[in-house]
């Protein structure tokens, strides 16, 4: 995320393993010219939470906002989303405070940028995961939802997207005037969807399938310079695995899962590879593709303690000033990738 003065600021979970009380919020700054980041600064503290999916948005008044989710070992309908905020890009932070409380039957999760438009309003895309009647949280249920403040943050409404069931990780990106289009990453493991708003984010047709696979693992899509859209995916399917997952957390024990049917979240996947796409017709088709990083993206564990986990995941992208792209991603579960690049290469105008 650039900050202003010209860093780039870079949040991440990293712990034991997701969904483990020590998963804690990191944040590391790139200061022009350098070569290395920052050494990670710890921003969150809670012994009883998993504390995940932290974003940074930089306010019109100059204020940073760092956001995570906070939820109880691998039950996400606990989740609450919680915020601080920093007056001097980062480098000293407020109080950690709740923005969304938990709520009874369901947790609120968020992981892409909050997006200005042009009327000032603050649209923050979230989902709601919700717990089946039988069994623990698997994502089944789980829907998107955009918040939307029109007062600088103070207070937020919430703006369902319809027919959304099993789509997550909203992605917005403002096309101009009043119209947005959001990408989202799909529990069935099957397409990325996307969706429209003609009217400021207040309301959205209903989302469907576009060219792009998706393996049920996260997306994030950025406006670039000159009109087009870039998207971060893995390129890959449940089409392309090999084994399944009962759920996400099934390896760290918890509530009992309930069995597999023909509408459950499929989990495992490969994801791999790592790659980045371009429209230039507002996210319609996707001619110009490219790989970042390839590999098998085995994820049956999310074990990276012993280099069981070797997947590429949890994309994030942003363009600045002169045109370069640049791109952060899980590494395995070990650690987060960094990768500069431009529009051009993934064009293939430029190698």
């Amino acid at each position: 995320m650039p900050l202003r003065g010209g860093d780039l600021g870079c949040v991440w979970f990293g712990g034991t393993q997701e969904g483990v009380p020590d998963i804690a919020v990191h944040f590391s700054r790139l200061a022009p010219g350098a070569s290395r980041w920052s050494p990670a600064e710890r921003l969150s503290d809670d012994p009883a939470r998993s504390e995940q999916n932290p974003l940074l948005f930089p306010a019109p008044d100059g204020t940073l906002w760092l956001l995570w989710t906070a939820q109880i070992a691998g039950n996400q309908d606990t989740a609450l989303v919680r915020r601080r905020v920093s007056t001097d890009d980062g480098r000293s932070w407020g109080p950690v405070e709740t923005l969304f409380p938990e709520q009874p039957g369901f947790g609120t999760f968020i992981r892409n940028p909050i997006v200005v438009t042009g009327r000032g309003d603050w649209l923050l895309p979230i989902w709601r995961c919700t717990k089946p009647p039988v069994g623990a949280w698997t994502g089944d249920l789980d829907t998107s939802s955009v918040m939307l403040s029109s007062d600088g943050g103070a207070t937020w409404a919430e703006h369902a997207v319809p027919d959304s069931t099993g789509l997550v990780h909203m992605s917005l990106v403002d096309l101009g005037g009043d119209r947005l289009v959001a990408f989202f990453r799909s529990r069935w493991a099957d397409w990325v969807y996307a969706s429209r708003s003609a009217d400021g984010g207040r309301s959205w047709s209903a989302p469907e399938p576009t060219a792009l696979p998706n393996n049920n693992s996260s997306i994030q899509a950025t406006r670039l310079a000159d009109g087009g859209i870039a998207i971060v995916f893995n390129d890959s399917s449940a089409a392309d695995a090999t084994g399944r997952r009962l759920s996400l957390y099934d390896d760290i024990g918890g509530d009992e899962v309930a069995p597999l049917t023909e509408r459950s979240a499929f989990w495992g996947a490969p994801r791999a590879p790592m790659s980045i796409a371009i429209s230039d017709d507002e996210g319609r088709t996707w001619p110009h593709r490219r790989n970042l990083e390839v590999g098998d993206g085995y994820c049956m564990t999310n074990n990276s303690k012993d280099r069981l986990n070797r997947e590429f995941s949890y994309p994030s992208v942003c363009e600045t000033a002169d045109g370069v792209l640049h791109v952060s991603y899980t590494y395995w579960r070990q650690a987060i990738k960094y990768v500069r690049t431009s529009a051009a290469w993934v064009r293939g105008a430029a190698r």
